[in-house]
């Protein structure tokens, strides 16, 4: 059976991120989020539609080019942290850098300083069945930051922790944006999104900037 059915899931969008920016995207159930985080982590292929950073039109390169790109400048941090149960937290941060072809002494180097970074160099021989939940997700941030990506997307980064831990993650991420990163978090909490130097709002197909 072919289905030759389209779906509007977006309409007329035109999101502008500036360098070093921190802000939020606020989704109503039914709103098509993956469709966006995939456009922005250049998973989704359109005619329609174009993506620059650096005022460079990227969405037209091929697929090992935006792998490439992918690597180097867009670090996604998945809501199930998604690290691997064979490797210790030291492995799993420096993972990144063996598809970056980093000098193995260089990798542990940068992988310790980002465990620093996230508050976890006293985990870095522990297996992910041996740490916390919030733990995880400091793994997954020491694992972005490692590679020093020009964005960090992260989505529901406080979706499976109290208010508490919760607190402690933002306030993590302050911190990585007074360093000058750029911090682009999905969330559908308020509370989380008010923590964010601006909140853009999904509705009906568009966004709503607040």
């Amino acid at each position: 059976m072919i289905w030759n059915e389209r779906f509007q899931v977006l309409n007329w969008v035109n999101l502008d991120v500036q360098q070093w920016d921190y802000l939020s995207i606020m989704w109503p159930s039914g709103s098509w989020k993956s469709t966006l985080m995939n456009i922005i982590w250049l998973l989704d292929n359109n005619e329609e539609w174009e993506y620059y950073i650096d005022n460079k039109r990227i969405d037209d390169k091929n697929e090992k080019e935006k792998s490439k790109i992918r690597r180097t400048n867009i670090w996604f941090i998945f809501q199930n942290y998604s690290l691997i149960p064979r490797m210790n937290v030291l492995e799993q941060v420096k993972l990144p850098l063996i598809y970056q072809w980093v000098w193995i002494f260089e990798s542990e180097k940068r992988a310790t300083d980002a465990l620093e970074k996230v508050w976890l160099k006293w985990k870095e021989t522990n297996m992910p069945n041996e740490i916390s939940w919030w733990q995880k997700q400091r793994v997954a941030i020491a694992r972005a930051l490692v590679i020093s990506p020009k964005i960090m997307l992260a989505d529901e980064p406080t979706g499976a922790l109290d208010t508490k831990t919760s607190n402690e993650i933002m306030d993590l991420f302050e911190e990585l944006n007074k360093e000058w990163k750029t911090i682009i978090i999905i969330t559908h909490e308020k509370e989380i999104a008010d923590r964010t130097k601006r909140t853009i709002i999904v509705r009906d197909w568009n966004i709503i900037k607040k």
